[in-house]
């Protein structure tokens, strides 16, 4: 075990995340799911669209495809034989409508008995967006609030699911392909059926579950209610139960990324444990149950005795106070209230995201440092304040800890590491 005194542990916090993102990076995913026959066509949307189109049509040259990665991406080229239909992401837009359309044609006229190869990764439900029984601004309007509201992923699909022509097994549902569908997972439990709201996936939920979200979070919402009571009474059909003509498999998880970076760091003679991969909630309180757990380590060495690495990951959620919002998202949102919680006895910590971006910051997420508050303090920072404004992003800004990495190409969910002495 190495000595912890000759530890950096904000060194060790940002190699931990990186090397475990090349680890699970899409191409090394897809590697061992390239052996089976050539397919006719790929289609691939989410935030690691481009690179696992790029592998697949490497093992599979020639073969066409259509890749939808978000609008912004830094390598927007096209692999040879594919096109590319940038959309916008977390709100659908007009470049989204497109992007769905074209794919819903392509695949409609591939004939039976052809083969659909289909990538899917976190993201696809805005870049892939058909609105039904709502118009654009109307769904949009419903996203935005929706991301204010906390709603939980899972919530949220079925919300998006109803309002679509392509979501919820749709699009599987309109072609007469063989259809295998490959899944980078960015939800808690890995359910393929909420992943990018699953267009290729036998969708559970009812017109009922969807209006039964909008109910409990208030949300008004009139043409997507009544497009959900026309539902409910059988006069639209529901999503698809049954789709035998497909097979998913989720080649990727929020689970595997936190074991590459356990791998990494005990490969480097420094203890890591992995707390949990399904960690959702409030922001807020997940900070509170780790600030708890390290308050336990320190007086009591449970669960765990120091020094080690805490890693967990899942997803937090976010419910926005008020309109006037700062900067940030919800790992700097976990990392501000840690910070909060733990007061004048800090820790080196980091919490990130996966896919290089946290919330509307350009930050993937944030670091702390033992003496955070001490600097914080000094640089004339209430963090108070900017927990109430949900500025998260400029106070790790201005403290000089905000972790910028750019778009990292992948999503696999939050990543979290806390050092503990």
């Amino acid at each position: 075990m190495t000595d912890s005194a000759s530890i950096d542990p904000r060194a060790l916090l940002e190699a931990a995340y990186r090397e475990a993102l090349l680890a699970v990076a899409p191409d090394r995913l897809l590697a061992p799911h390239l052996t089976e026959p050539r397919p006719d066509f790929v289609l691939a949307f989410g935030k690691a669209a481009l690179p696992m189109l790029r592998s697949v049509l490497e093992a599979y040259p020639g073969v066409p495809g259509l890749a939808v990665p978000p609008s912004g991406t830094a390598d927007l080229s096209a692999p040879p034989g594919a096109k590319v239909w940038p959309a916008s992401h977390p709100v659908p837009d007009a470049s989204s409508v497109h992007a769905a359309e074209t794919a819903l044609q392509r695949v409609a006229v591939l004939p039976a008995g052809s083969r659909l190869l289909v990538l899917v990764s976190g993201g696809g439900s805005a870049l892939l967006s058909s609105p039904w029984g709502v118009t654009l601004a109307q769904k949009q309007a419903l996203t935005r609030e929706l991301l204010r509201s906390g709603a939980t992923i899972q919530e949220m699909n079925a919300v998006r699911k109803h309002l679509s022509r392509i979501k919820g097994g749709r699009l599987a549902a309109a072609t007469p392909a063989e259809v295998r569908a490959l899944l980078l997972s960015d939800v808690i439990g890995d359910d393929p059926s909420v992943i990018a709201s699953g267009p290729t996936v036998p969708d559970v939920t009812t017109f009922a579950d969807a209006l039964a979200v909008l109910d409990r979070y208030g949300v008004a919402a009139p043409e997507a209610r009544a497009h959900f009571l026309s539902g409910i009474r059988g006069e639209v059909p529901d999503t698809p139960k049954a789709l035998p003509n497909v097979h998913n498999s989720v080649i990727g998880s929020n689970r595997m990324l936190l074991e590459a970076a356990q791998r990494w760091l005990e490969a480097r003679g420094v203890r890591a444990v992995i707390l949990s991969d399904t960690f959702g909630g409030e922001a807020r309180e997940l900070a509170e149950f780790h600030a708890s757990t390290v308050h336990s380590i320190r007086q009591h060495g449970t669960p765990f005795s120091a020094p080690v690495f805490l890693l967990s990951g899942g997803e937090a959620t976010v419910t926005l106070a008020s309109a006037g919002v700062g900067i940030g998202g919800r790992n700097q949102e976990f990392a501000l209230w840690l910070l909060h919680d733990l007061g004048e006895h800090g820790v080196y910590a980091l919490s990130a995201g996966s896919d290089g971006i946290d919330g509307g910051s350009p930050a993937a997420g944030a670091f702390l440092t033992p003496d955070s508050q001490q600097r914080a303090r000094a640089a004339g920072l209430d963090i108070a304040d900017a927990l109430a404004r949900h500025d998260s992003g400029t106070f790790f800004a201005v403290l000089g800890d905000a972790l910028v990495t750019g778009p990292s190409g992948h999503n696999l969910n939050d990543f979290r590491a806390i050092w503990v002495e």
